[in-house]
């Protein structure tokens, strides 16, 4: 098992769409792009599907490999490959960080997530999501706070992982 995105972030992103990708998700980046050390800046993937509604996913490329082959595995001409082709490889663009740490992302995709000024980026283990700063705090307070109520205050998100043969 290779290295997972841990952690949130915040960052600024100007005018042009330019966001520094955060040090500890350059390292994952790295590990998981085949290319990488010989050519120095890590390459990923960004889903963008309507699906995503508020945010974007990125992956590794290797992450992204094996999405694509599990695509692959599904029957040709089937409705469910054509859908996932379409959501998901259709819904994608490839690039790479740049010598200064930074992706640019273009303005439709800006405009899809309601990005302005400052991008809140969150950790899932073999993503991350891109998030307008805004539109995370809001969601992300709803649904804590729903959850929680449902759950009770001592809840423990440790109970959601299930346990592990010979545990």
């Amino acid at each position: 098992m290779g290295l997972s995105f841990r952690g949130e972030f915040s960052q600024k992103v100007d005018s042009k769409g330019r966001m520094s990708i955060p040090a500890d998700f350059r390292r994952v980046l790295e590990a998981g792009d085949p290319n990488c050390p010989e050519t120095p800046h890590p390459r990923l993937v960004v889903l963008y599907g309507p699906h995503l509604k508020d945010c974007l996913h990125v992956y590794t490329i290797d992450d992204m490999a094996e999405i694509e082959a599990g695509i692959r595995r599904l029957p040709r001409g089937s409705d469910a490959r054509k859908r996932a082709s379409r959501m998901i490889l259709g819904k994608s663009w490839e690039t790479d960080v740049d010598r200064d740490g930074r992706i640019v992302l273009p303005k439709d995709r800006r405009v899809q997530i309601g990005l302005e000024s400052e991008v809140h980026m969150v950790a899932m283990g073999d993503y991350f999501e891109i998030w307008s700063a805004e539109n995370y705090s809001a969601i992300e307070e709803v649904e804590m706070s729903a959850y929680l109520e449902a759950e009770g205050d001592d809840f423990d998100p440790l109970t959601l992982i299930p346990t592990l043969p010979g545990e």
